[in-house]
């Protein structure tokens, strides 16, 4: 069965599980037993847990309210860390805030301050119930920090409703706007819905290559022309990883990922279930990190750490809808089943980077969970070290 429509009253991509949460109970979180197949097999000892933290509730910086974190990048010279919240304007204009979490620990990474981006031409972004003609009212989902400009590369779900398409933009560290990146017209919406991307299922993920040319953007679900949304019982269409080259601003390449179903089942049969790319991050020129995030109603979370090479796909850019035989999508390798990780708690995890580097030379892989202001969820931040296995 598909899952349910969203309900509209929420201010993130993923609000509309306040109601769900609360009606399936909190119990609901440890039944593993609602799992809907067995989990592929791990790479053991890639991920290891070194800390993990969360902010309270509606945390106050400078008088704003923080929560609904879906996007987390590293400032290694600062040595600070930059958190997009993906609320659309309802709680306050569009922001980012920064913090500190220096050799994570259980201490919570300490709040330093909050930046406004503005729209263009100066000003607050609107919210849905101020909306201005011509404007879309941003989802914001994920950031990624340009080095050599010292800019900010945020993505945008989009306000399909409106008519508008998910968005690539391009800001100040103040919050100063300075260009959109044109998309192909594929990511425009279809007024019938027969084409065209799905509300709230689109630029979920945004990563740099590390020579800081390129930017990829990974949609969390399918365009409708590629295929449906996962189920418990199939995986669902091809979601479209999307590369821009910064340089010309041009979208040069285009590859094909597939979802896995939903890999838990929701404690009330037919009741609301989901599955989708929640983060990409590069781990060289041609791997990337996928993390795909599910929930089912009173079984809470799953989350899923893949990786990729980006040249072992075709390239789709040309092709106007995927089907079977006209592409060849991403293959892809378990590096992490974050319930074998030791967290306290799965939670709604949507932001990934790389923090400092630790001794010997490994990563360290930082997440950060969207609490989408519902209190029966939580902020959580969790340090990972990460071993490659090139």
């Amino acid at each position: 069965m598909h899952a349910p429509e969203k309900p509209v009253l929420s201010t993130s991509s993923r609000q509309r599980r306040l109601l769900l949460a609360g009606g399936a109970g909190l119990a609901g979180w440890a039944l593993a037993g609602c799992r809907s197949g067995a989990t592929p097999n791990a790479d053991p000892g890639q991920l290891r847990l070194l800390a993990q933290a969360r902010w309270p509730h509606r945390l106050h910086i400078e008088g704003i309210t923080v929560g609904g974190l879906s996007g987390v990048d590293y400032d290694p010279i600062r040595g600070e860390y930059l958190l997009i919240s993906d609320d659309r304007s309802d709680i306050a204009p569009v922001r980012y805030c920064t913090a500190r979490w220096p050799f994570p620990q259980s201490t919570p990474p300490e709040p330093t301050g909050v930046v406004q981006l503005q729209r263009p031409g100066g000003g607050p972004w609107p919210s849905r119930r101020n909306a201005v003609d011509g404007l879309p009212v941003p989802d914001p989902e994920a950031l990624r920090l340009r080095p050599a400009s010292n800019t900010l590369l945020w993505s945008s779900e989009g306000d399909v409703a409106r008519g508008f398409g998910p968005a690539l933009y391009e800001s100040a560290r103040d919050g100063r706007f300075l260009r959109e990146f044109r998309m192909p017209a594929m990511f425009q919406p279809d007024p019938a819905q027969r084409r065209g991307p799905r509300d709230n299922l689109t630029f979920e993920g945004v990563s740099l290559s590390p020579d800081g040319r390129f930017a990829w953007l990974g949609m969390e679900n399918a365009l409708v022309q590629d295929g449906p949304e996962p189920t418990t019982s199939a995986p669902g269409g091809p979601c479209r990883f999307t590369r821009v080259d910064l340089e010309t601003g041009q979208v040069d390449r285009q590859i094909a990922y597939v979802p896995d179903a939903i890999p838990l089942r929701p404690l009330i049969p037919g009741s609301y279930a989901d599955n989708g790319v929640s983060e990409i991050l590069m781990l060289d020129a041609d791997r990337m990190l996928v993390l795909e995030r599910a929930y089912a109603s009173g079984a809470g979370n799953s989350l899923r750490l893949y990786e990729i090479d980006t040249r072992a796909a075709s390239d789709v850019l040309a092709v106007d809808a995927l089907a079977s035989g006209n592409h060849r999508p991403a293959a892809k390798r378990l590096v992490a089943d974050f319930a074998a990780l030791g967290l306290s708690r799965l939670d709604n995890t949507e932001g990934m980077c790389w923090g400092p580097p630790l001794p010997g030379g490994r990563r360290m892989l930082v997440v950060v969970s969207d609490d989408n202001f519902n209190p029966l969820q939580i902020t959580q931040f969790a340090a990972f070290e990460y071993a490659d296995r090139p």
